[in-house]
């Protein structure tokens, strides 16, 4: 289906929601729709040892989490680099040319100047969104809590904030029968979407395991965890006036309302 607005989207929802299925079937629903996420992204430049990787390796690698400034400058960049981001400083380091010099590079003491501040607009005003419906996309992994949601309005505005609801307890019967093939990353649950032999993956044959945090304790703690942070997160959009919610006990229950709320927005 072809959009005829640009969509800038955030889907929010509890760990174990869905929100990774209602991602893929918006993109296979809206072909001009496309994913950015921020781990992916993070990945990709310590992988080709970008200026950017090489200063957030050892952060990634300690378990810590990346600072704000340094995400705001990688979502920035991207979407520059894509064309969907006017009116910064010409001078902005892409992707592709952090990566053509990143041989320069041997430590992880790395010059900011490369990474232009995106919220230090010069006089000519603030960054502006492309409005092109193929410059849409669902942003993942950030912003997690209201600060950098604040903050990202200063780069490139949010038009559509999604809360996914599903009752606790289904999520919580579908995380502990989640299985994983840990080398491809294929997912199995054993409420819906069983393995065709119990324990073993469909395509290899190799054992599936089970997550250590996927049990009820450590959810409830990252449940409880992210209650306390995506209130006030919803909330800011709520004021925005970009928020809707959607609620099913199920992804198929869930998509048909998605797909009906992008439509009457990005469609009609």
């Amino acid at each position: 289906m072809h959009l005829n607005r640009a969509a800038r989207v955030l889907l929010v929802g509890a760990p174990g929601v869905g929100k990774g299925t209602q991602t893929e079937r918006l993109l296979q629903r809206f072909p001009q729709l496309q994913a950015i996420s921020t781990g992916d992204l993070l990945r990709s430049n310590v992988k080709k040892r970008t200026p950017l990787g090489i200063q957030v390796e050892s952060i990634m690698k300690s378990g810590g989490l990346v600072a704000d400034s340094l995400m705001l400058r990688l979502i920035s960049n991207e979407l520059q680099h894509r064309g969907w981001l006017y009116g910064q400083r010409p001078n902005v380091m892409t992707l592709s040319s952090m990566a053509a010099t990143a041989d320069a590079y041997d430590d992880a003491s790395v010059d900011n100047s490369l990474y232009p501040d995106p919220t230090a607009h010069r006089t000519g005003g603030p960054p502006q969104a492309s409005e092109d419906p193929a410059a849409s996309f669902i942003l993942d992994g950030y912003p997690r809590n209201a600060a950098q949601a604040h903050s990202l309005d200063g780069i490139v505005p949010i038009n559509l904030a999604v809360a996914i609801k599903t009752p606790f307890d289904v999520i919580l019967e579908r995380i502990a029968g989640r299985w994983v093939h840990e080398p491809s990353g294929r997912v199995y649950n054993t409420t819906f979407n069983k393995p065709k032999v119990a324990g073993v993956d469909d395509v290899t044959g190799e054992a599936l395991v089970q997550r250590p945090d996927d049990n009820e304790q450590v959810y409830r703690a990252r449940f409880q965890k992210f209650q306390e942070t995506s209130e006030p997160l919803l909330e800011h959009y709520a004021k925005k006036g970009v928020l809707i919610e959607v609620k099913g006990m199920s992804s198929d229950e869930i998509s048909p309302k998605l797909y009906a709320e992008f439509e009457k927005r990005f469609v009609g």
